[in-house]
Formats: C-alpha cells, structure tokens, sequence
C-alpha cells in the first residue's frame, strides 16, 4: 500500500512541520501535491541538492545552481496556481528564511573576490553542505 493511502486511511491527511524556521500544519490539496512533485523532479538531478566533493566542481557554479531554485520555484508556484497554497507557504519561508540569506552573503561575497581565497571556498563548502 502507498504512503498516501496509508496515512488517509488512518485520516491522516495532513503534516505537523516545526523547524527552527518553520512551524505550521501543512493539509495539501492537489495543487499543493502537482506543485510539490514539479519541484521535487527537478531538485533531483539539481546541484544545489547534490553533496559537492571537495575536489571537483566550482563555487561559482554551486552559488548560481543555489540561486537558481528561486526563479525554478517561482515557475512551479505560476504553473499550479493560487490553489496550491499551501505548498506556496513552506515554499516561500524556505527560499526567504533559509536560502536567501546564503545567496546574499555569497553573492557579495564572491563579487568581492571569495572565490579566489581557499579558506573562503572552504567555508562557502561548508555552509553550502549545511544549507
């Protein structure tokens, strides 16, 4: 039996989600399940996704991959509409609360040069693989 079924079998149609930056009840509706599985097809293969081995890849490319989620989430929320709320929701806190702030530091960062510096490169490493 699916997980889906399972759990509306037992009348369980709908998430709890409490993270240090998110805390509400998640109840989807179809919209929310089409819009959530577009995203999730195309963070499969994403790098922003994938572990990145300290010696291969670049920063540059691993920042831009990061950045790109925003306007590949933006299109996914247009495809499925306002009734897809509220993947909408936990989609916009995580891009606003947990990867904006990344990107912003990053991308001045890697304006003025970070990407240069092996310390920093590290450090980007680091918190990219935390993030």
């Amino acid at each position: 039996m699916k997980l889906g079924k399972w759990l509306e079998n037992w009348d369980m149609t709908g998430l709890k989600i409490k993270a240090p930056f998110l805390d509400m009840e998640w109840k989807p509706q179809d919209e929310d399940k089409a819009a959530a599985w577009e995203l999730y097809v195309e963070l499969l293969t994403h790098i922003a996704t994938q572990p990145l081995a300290q010696d291969h890849g670049d920063e540059k490319t691993a920042l831009d991959s990061v950045y790109s989620l925003f306007p590949i989430t933006r299109e996914v929320i247009k495809n499925n509409g306002r009734h897809c709320i509220e993947f909408t929701k936990i989609a916009v806190v995580v891009l606003n609360q947990r990867i904006r702030p990344f990107t912003a530091k990053w991308h001045k960062l890697s304006l003025e040069g970070a990407f240069d510096d092996e310390a920093r490169c590290q450090t980007f490493r680091s918190e990219l693989q935390a993030l």
